[in-house]
């Protein structure tokens, strides 16, 4: 019994030490629906106005759940003697909580992006955002191995640390990319022609220093992303599929996603009256690399959006998590032109 719970402690110091050394970006599983973490140059793609919260909770089986909290907001600027290009700006917020010790990351952005239209169908966007990543940590509830006293934990012993982690961490940080988009379709949600997609790359985080609470010489890693979500039609139904590919490298660490949505088209908006609101249900999942399976579901009503999707465990860590993961929730909104109207093309005069 007492090997065990050595164990355990050198186990949770373990942990502790990792994340205290080094910083991790926030995880969102729905990621085609946290663009502002994927690339700045998605801002305004799509849509006039667009609004998205994220909310993710993981690894709750483990005690003190890991929490995640998104808030996105992107508005286009259009000027009428730029027929063929604009502008757009976004705001977006994330927050992270994770473990006993409370280890919080605060991350506020500022972002600006251009799109130039290349022809009737797509459109080249480069993105960049700032702000500041602003981390905490309550160091008095760290579990250090001096403090194991042969039986069981002590925390009125000695740490026997040399160095004890400083409160809080302050740096700017900087991010941008490209993203190509392409639009073919009809008017309507349902039409057999539709096809859309985006692709690009990004990179987050040039030279941001003071990642550690310990050491006052190591800088946040350079995160690095490609990705391709689409949408396309099935020939000869009302339906389509959405395929998704995804690769983050953050030396050391990498993350592979692929998956793909099915989405049932359940009725096109009306023509004149707008009495009919275009509905769509998309059902599908995600396999994240040694890592996760992610079934998913979104439902899209006009203007908005509900996404739920769940992580089932299949990592190192599923003999401690019985295989739970991280429940998500995404809400979005978004303003003219609405879902299901034009799907964003770009020769559409409301949406570019």
């Amino acid at each position: 019994m007492q090997t065990t719970k050595k164990i355990a402690y050198t186990a949770l110091l373990a942990i502790a030490l990792i994340q205290i050394g080094k910083s991790q970006d926030v995880h969102f599983s729905q990621y085609a629906e946290t663009p502002s973490s994927i690339n700045p140059a998605l801002a305004g793609v799509t849509y006039n106005t667009r609004v998205i919260g994220n909310y993710r909770s993981q690894w709750s089986s483990l005690g003190t759940e890991y929490r995640t909290i998104g808030l996105a907001f992107d508005q286009t600027i259009k000027f009428k003697k730029l027929r063929n290009n604009y502008f757009a700006v976004a705001i977006n917020v994330f927050q992270d909580q994770a473990g006993d010790a409370k280890l919080t990351s605060l991350n506020p952005n500022l972002g600006l992006s251009f799109h130039q239209k290349i022809n009737r169908q797509m459109k080249l966007s480069a993105g960049l955002q700032s702000g500041l990543f602003y981390r905490t940590i309550d160091v008095s509830k760290l579990k250090w191995g001096e403090q194991y006293n042969g039986i069981s934990y002590d925390a009125s012993m000695p740490t026997g640390e040399p160095n004890i982690p400083r409160g809080s961490i302050t740096s700017f940080d900087i991010g941008g990319g490209l993203n190509l988009n392409y639009v073919r379709s009809d008017k309507f949600l349902s039409a057999k022609n539709a096809v859309r997609f985006d692709m690009g790359v990004s990179a987050y985080h040039f030279n941001v220093g003071k990642s550690s609470f310990i050491t006052a010489d190591e800088n946040l890693n350079t995160r690095f992303c490609a990705y391709f979500n689409g949408d396309f039609n099935i020939p000869g139904t009302r339906n389509a599929i959405m395929p998704s590919i995804l690769y983050m490298y953050q030396n050391p660490s990498q993350e592979f996603v692929l998956g793909a949505m099915f989405k049932f088209i359940i009725g096109d908006p009306s023509t004149y009256t707008g009495n009919k609101k275009p509905f769509a249900l998309s059902v599908g999942g995600y396999y994240r690399y040694n890592d996760a399976i992610v079934p998913a579901l979104l439902m899209q009503l006009d203007k908005y959006a509900l996404g739920i999707s769940y992580d089932i465990n299949i990592s190192a860590l599923t003999p401690a998590t019985n295989r739970n993961g991280g429940f998500e929730l995404m809400l979005r909104y978004n303003l003219y032109p609405g879902y299901g109207i034009n799907m964003g093309r770009s020769d559409s005069k409301p949406s570019y």
